[in-house]
């Protein structure tokens, strides 16, 4: 198998490399995390590279890429820190709005091709451990429109987005795989409460009162559990992509770092460790080809690869944090020190759309016939 990046891959790599190391360098970074995390403004810059449309089709003004371009873009976003909801914005919102008809796709694609509109998922519950059909919330027919009443936690960039993607009970119990519809609600239509997160970032509360939302699906769980699956691979890719800075810096400061009046990069026992830190990296980094590349697999070899790989990936961003900041010593979890940052970023992105724990167990539940053999 050819894992070679194509001319035009490598070339979209280096042109997102390149507004990060020119546009949005480490003192950016921090003064928009200290000031509350917005990204609007952010998010505007990547859309003028085309980037809030990349998965967008182009009939709607975007540029129509697949995953592996997906994935170039969100190891140099990692790379980068880049605190913009790129995976939840351009990736996760435009797969879930594939299922819905084509007047709601005509009335947001364009919109958030050009980040005029930010659309974002709002699923977590209180309660639902990361399970996708534990939905509480309600959705019920009034005329000919639905209203929504309930709660979401977590909302990424939530107080900025101009439309949540709402998943809501249409019929059944609260934990029943079938009865959750898909809805568009508009950001006026919904009790928003905003707060910044510990990786500089933001997110939001939110309360839907009788708020009126457009039906993307009556039968969403499907297309829910595959926008899932597509943010999970795109985390997995921003995951490598802070892992990979987070070991230069490391490395760097190993070489700038003197004890015993030569640099600690020549102590055996941490020139081991960082051999230890390089392999989980590069699991790391396999892992997240292989859920990418299962994308377009049919569901159950699809959600199997995924939560196979995000258990890897949950190992290897908790070894790789950890040990970072041990070499480092106190400077490590400075908040004037752009190391720390990587860190908290792995930390949270260790939680996005499941902990590892959760996935651990979506793996279990899938090789009930192989005895634990990934076949």
């Amino acid at each position: 198998m050819d894992f070679d990046f194509t001319e035009d891959q490598q070339s979209l790599r280096d042109a997102v490399r390149r507004w990060v190391d020119k546009g949005f360098p480490f003192e950016r970074r921090h003064a928009l995390a200290r000031a509350g995390g917005a990204t609007r403004e952010v998010w505007g810059e990547l859309a003028e590279l085309g980037l809030a449309g990349l998965a967008i089709p182009e009939a709607h003004g975007g540029l129509g890429f697949g995953a592996v371009e997906a994935m170039v873009v969100n190891e140099e976003l990692g790379r980068g820190l880049v605190n913009a909801p790129f995976t939840h914005a351009a990736l996760v919102a435009p797969a879930l709005l594939a299922a819905g008809p084509a007047a709601v796709q005509a009335h947001w694609l364009p919109r958030m091709a050009t980040a005029q509109a930010l659309v974002v998922l709002a699923h977590q519950e209180r309660a639902a451990r990361y399970r996708l059909n534990h939905v509480a919330t309600r959705a019920a027919r009034r005329g000919d429109a639905w209203v929504i009443d309930g709660a979401k936690s977590l909302v990424p960039a939530g107080d900025e987005a101009d439309g949540f993607i709402v998943p809501a009970r249409i019929g059944g119990a609260v934990d029943d795989a079938a009865g959750v519809g898909l809805f568009l609600v508009e950001r006026g239509a919904a009790a928003v409460r905003g707060y910044p997160t510990q990786d500089g970032a933001r997110a939001a509360e939110l309360t839907l009162t009788s708020a009126p939302a457009a039906l993307i699906a009556e039968d969403g769980l499907g297309a829910l559990e595959h926008a899932i699956d597509v943010g999970l691979a795109g985390c997995a890719a921003e995951a490598v992509g802070v892992m990979d800075r987070y070991v230069e810096l490391t490395v760097e400061y190993m070489n700038t770092r003197r004890q015993f009046g030569v640099p600690i990069a020549g102590f055996q026992a941490l020139r081991h460790r960082m051999a230890d830190i390089k392999m989980q990296l590069e699991l790391a980094r396999s892992m997240s080809y292989f859920a990418t590349l299962k994308l377009g697999e049919p569901a159950p070899q699809r959600r199997r690869a995924v939560a196979q790989a995000r258990v890897q990936l949950g190992h290897s961003m908790r070894f790789v944090g950890q040990q970072g900041v041990q070499l480092h010593g106190g400077i490590g979890i400075t908040d004037e020190y752009q190391g720390s940052h990587y860190f908290k970023r792995l930390t949270v992105l260790e939680t996005v759309f499941g902990d590892t724990l959760h996935h651990l167990g979506e793996v279990s539940s899938r090789m009930q016939d192989t005895a634990g053999v990934f076949a």
